[in-house]
């Protein structure tokens, strides 16, 4: 199972992802309450080591606004949200970056196809909330073939079953570890990554 803790915003944060075995990381360079500037994410991206994928994640911006501000930040991989075309996933992979390209998971089909993005991310109709949803739905989408990250509402008690549900390829997780909104709970992070490994 594929992990990634998202909204990270200190060292300590960072850190514990990393060593529950984290497989991704993610920084938010859009505005949120979990909202990191390009400096930031660069100073954080010191606690990750190569092996674990440091994302920047975008939603309003540009492109080429987003390609800008990952560069300046030292990321290589990219979450987008948002409207957004194949075209898009196209040139952020020209100039180098692997894609992450998220989706609700009440979005037409059309938007579920392949836009040879590295990784699909299926949210919650409504991204951030917290809000869990009908996992399983999500079968319908014939994703079985496909990397694709499971998100919205998961924490460390129900992870397990929602990816099962779901036949989830990895899993997504901000606010179900958090203490407050934007304030990151290192044992929750430990507990939410051990539950989505199986340990």
């Amino acid at each position: 199972m594929f992990v990634k803790v998202c909204g990270l915003s200190t060292p300590d944060s960072v850190r514990a992802a990393v060593d529950a075995g984290a497989h991704a990381v993610g920084f938010v360079l859009t505005p949120s309450p979990r909202q990191v500037s390009a400096e930031q994410a660069r100073a954080l991206l010191a606690e990750v080591p190569v092996e674990v994928a440091a994302v920047g994640v975008f939603r309003h911006e540009s492109i080429a606004e987003a390609a800008e501000l990952a560069e300046e930040a030292g990321l290589s991989w990219i979450q987008l949200h948002g409207e957004r075309t194949p075209q898009e996933v196209d040139a952020l992979q020209e100039r180098g970056f692997s894609v992450i390209r998220a989706v609700r998971m009440d979005d037409p089909d059309r938007v579920f196809a392949d836009w040879g993005e590295e990784l699909l991310l299926v949210d919650a109709s409504i991204p951030g909330s917290g809000e869990s949803w009908d996992y399983a739905s999500v079968r319908e989408r014939g994703l079985d073939s496909r990397r694709w990250l499971l998100a919205g509402g998961l924490d460390a008690g129900n992870v397990a079953s929602a990816a099962e549900a779901a036949q989830a390829w990895g899993v997504d997780v901000s606010s179900g570890v958090e203490s407050s909104r934007g304030v990151k709970d290192l044992g929750k992070i430990r507990a939410f990554v051990a539950a989505a490994l199986g340990e």
